[in-house]
């Protein structure tokens, strides 16, 4: 049974969302403030979070930030104004998705489903003989799920990883937005194609010798993205 953390001072979308994904047969834990939720995560390491952005005490963009310095546990951030600097942020602090209130507790609960779903797919699946991609000064354990620099290691969020191996197991070959979409989130993604943009830039901005001119992970204008060509070993 996944163990998930709604976060929201407005009590009665905790409740309805509660009582929505209780009926799914998921345990509900429960927090009304930043700081309650910063304390709730560490205590029970819940499997997924639905975290709202204006809290009180610590807002949800600090609390998806802390919580970003020492775990991947999807994150679904709840947005009441919309606005496209609320999302991107939430993406560039790692977020996983976003969705703008008033929102069905259905689609919600259908994209926690897929969430989850996809945190527990097995990586590498379309890797198999390859265990560790090298380009320049870049190293990708492709089986260790790290990624090293110099030697030095590189801290990747999950979703940066899995873009930056299914590129570089296919260098040279362009991927669209939505296919990376597709590939990285799944099929049954309800975000749009900004959100590779965004984590393609994090990305470089944590391998590239200079992200301004990358020389690892291209942009094919109009097409999409691709990675150099790699020797795998």
């Amino acid at each position: 049974m996944a163990r998930i953390l709604v976060v929201d001072d407005e009590k009665t979308i905790v409740k309805g969302l509660k009582f929505s994904l209780e009926k799914e047969g998921y345990e509900v834990l429960a927090a009304y403030d930043g700081a309650e939720a910063l304390s709730l995560f560490k205590k029970e390491n819940p499997d997924l979070i639905v975290l709202d952005l204006m809290l009180p005490e610590v807002d949800g963009f600090e609390v998806c930030r802390r919580i970003r310095k020492g775990s991947e546990v999807p994150i679904i951030m709840l947005t009441a104004r919309g606005e496209d600097i609320d999302k991107i942020l939430g993406l560039e602090l790692g977020a996983d998705d976003y969705v703008t209130k008033p929102f069905n507790p259905r689609e919600l609960t259908a994209r926690i489903k897929a969430i989850l779903r996809r945190s527990q797919l097995p990586t590498g699946k379309d890797q198999v003989g390859m265990q560790v991609i090298r380009l320049q000064d870049l190293q990708i354990d492709l089986f260790q799920r790290k990624v090293r620099i110099r030697d030095k290691e590189v801290d990747l969020t999950s979703k940066e990883f899995a873009l930056l191996s299914l590129l570089a197991s296919h260098p040279g070959r362009v991927f669209s937005r939505e296919k990376l979409l597709e590939h990285v989130w799944g099929y049954d993604y309800y975000g749009d194609a900004r959100t590779v943009d965004v984590h393609i830039r994090h990305m470089r901005e944590k391998i590239e010798p200079d992200p301004a001119t990358p020389q690892l992970i291209l942009t094919v204008w109009g097409a999409g993205y691709k990675f150099r060509e790699a020797k795998n070993v």
